[in-house]
């Protein structure tokens, strides 16, 4: 099968509800709840969507329930030329649903129903969307499956990068070493990326031997830094932060379109930066997604020269 696809995303689609609080209460108490909004998310349905918006040509393997059918995210997703053929569907079990709540401070805690995502592990390999990509995000999602994503990509020489996300907790040392040792790209925010590396019992140098030549670590409005042969330092684009959900979705996605078109690291940690200033604009994950014209501007405007994108 040829490559018509730059960019198969493999983990979760959710329905997402975003809640905002003064503070988070203690055990046993409550609290109010400022504003709320049920918007569209999961992470890999991120990535193919802000990845569709920026130009790349994406797929999407996700578990979802009845509810997904004839919904207006399933039309979104098709309407955004996302190629959701390999779904797996669960027709009496529901799409997996977030509620993500954040504090005054910008600080998170999510509570996620799995739904129709507790069949992935019984789930057939997605082989014909595989073959059909260029290169496979693996985002939240079980571990099994995406270790057998991950290993079948390796098979066929697929571009692989890897973001376990908030499930890191869900892979065992095994599993963990399975998807780090097929990926070329590990993403994390630098909790994460601190965590598999103690799970791993490795530094960022030993992590990398095992097979990722490329390890990203985000620090939010503090930036990230990319570990390969040489250690890049990348700013954060300072914006007003209305809400920093799906940031780093977003920065994975802007940072894939940049590397498969062939930019160096530094300009795909960038433009990836730049894609990120603007999902925190707004409320939600996939509520202000630039085009690939916007997110050029951006980083122009930050960096004083255009990207070679």
């Amino acid at each position: 099968m040829s490559e018509d696809r730059d960019l198969l995303a493999v983990g979760h689609t959710a329905f997402d509800y975003i809640i905002h609080l003064d503070e988070f209460p203690e055990p046993n108490t409550s609290t109010a709840i400022k504003r709320m909004r049920n918007l569209h998310g999961g992470a890999a349905a991120n990535v193919a969507l802000v990845g569709s918006r920026l130009g790349l040509r994406t797929s999407l393997v996700s578990a979802v329930g009845g509810d997904f059918e004839g919904s207006e995210y399933r039309e979104l997703l098709e309407s955004s030329g996302i190629d959701i053929e390999s779904m797996i569907l669960v027709a009496d079990e529901s799409t997996p649903t977030a509620f993500v709540m954040t504090d005054s401070d910008h600080n998170q805690i999510s509570y996620f129903y799995w739904g129709a995502a507790r069949y992935f592990k019984d789930a057939e390999t997605p082989e014909d969307a595989i073959k059909s990509a260029r290169a496979v995000h693996l985002a939240t999602g079980d571990p099994s499956f995406n270790c057998r994503c991950g290993e079948f990509a390796r098979s066929l020489g697929k571009i692989i990068s890897f973001d376990p996300g908030q499930d890191l907790h869900m892979y065992s040392r095994s599993q963990l070493e399975r998807a780090v040792g097929v990926c070329d790209i590990l993403f994390g925010n630098h909790h994460e990326i601190d965590r598999i590396c103690s799970k791993l019992s490795v530094d960022i140098h030993g992590l990398r031997e095992m097979g990722p030549g490329v390890v990203v670590k985000t620090y939010g409005k503090e930036g990230s830094i990319i570990y390969s042969d040489d250690v890049i330092k990348i700013d954060a684009i300072p914006r007003e932060a209305v809400d920093p959900t799906g940031a780093g979705d977003s920065y994975r996605a802007g940072f894939m379109r940049a590397y498969l078109r062939g930019a160096d690291l530094k300009t795909c940690g960038r433009f990836a930066s730049a894609v990120a200033s603007f999902i925190v604009e707004d409320e939600g994950t996939q509520t202000n997604i630039p085009d690939t014209g916007e997110a050029v501007k951006r980083f122009t405007a930050q960096w004083g020269y255009e990207p070679p994108i």
